[in-house]
């Protein structure tokens, strides 16, 4: 257990330092990719009600369906003042804001209809308990929304992404090796479809469901 909160705390000071400059850091491949993607997931989303797991700096905020009530967090208090802020142009009041670590929901057993999460699993120390945590958390059949960066297929550039993970995680927080299609399953959620949106599968969109 220490060690998982030594990896959780280096992972929250990374988000937080970085908080500022985030968006700018992505704001290239946000526009070519991410926004797209982001716009189609929740397009798949009918709630009503909703968890979005590792909200960041609110960028699926703008996607929020009209009819949904959205509950978002994050764990690092600095991520999320940027989420505030954006929700305050839209002034949605179905939507609320909540520091909270992904491996320990205070949430009860199956109390959302659907749970999201958008390049968040490639960040949570222990990915399997989160996942875990999402399961708890959402009622039987309900749905899990996923838009992630994993470890590719490609056996050459597999193997560069596992030299690359360390160092990367060490400065970033963020791991670019996981298994996450692997560690979905492995948490106890049914896979229903995984669709790569990129060449060798590094990024790919997975919906999954708790089974009743």
């Amino acid at each position: 257990m220490k060690k998982k909160s030594l990896q959780t705390e280096h992972t929250r000071k990374r988000y937080n330092a970085t908080s500022v400059v985030y968006d700018l850091m992505e704001w290239p491949i946000e526009r070519i990719l991410y926004n797209k993607w982001r716009k189609l997931l929740w397009k798949q989303v009918e709630g009503p009600n909703v968890l979005e797991v590792g909200i960041g700096t609110g960028k699926n905020i703008p996607y929020y369906p009209k009819n949904v009530r959205v509950t978002g967090i994050d764990f690092s208090p600095k991520m999320l003042d940027r989420a505030k802020a954006i929700l305050s142009k839209y002034a949605n009041e179905r939507v609320r804001l909540q520091i909270m670590d992904a491996q320990n929901l205070a949430f009860p057993d199956n109390h959302f209809d659907k749970v999201v999460a958008t390049f968040v699993f490639c960040s949570v120390p222990n990915p399997i308990l989160g996942l875990k945590e999402a399961l708890r958390v959402t009622k039987p059949g309900g749905k899990l929304h996923l838009l992630e960066h994993m470890r590719s297929g490609n056996r050459l550039l597999g193997t560069v992404m596992n030299n690359m993970d360390g160092p990367i995680h060490y400065l970033s927080g963020v791991h670019i090796a996981r298994h996450t299609v692997e560690n979905v399953e492995a948490a106890g959620w049914k896979i229903k479809e995984v669709k790569e949106l990129t060449m060798g599968g590094i990024f790919k969109r997975i919906e999954a469901i708790k089974p009743v």
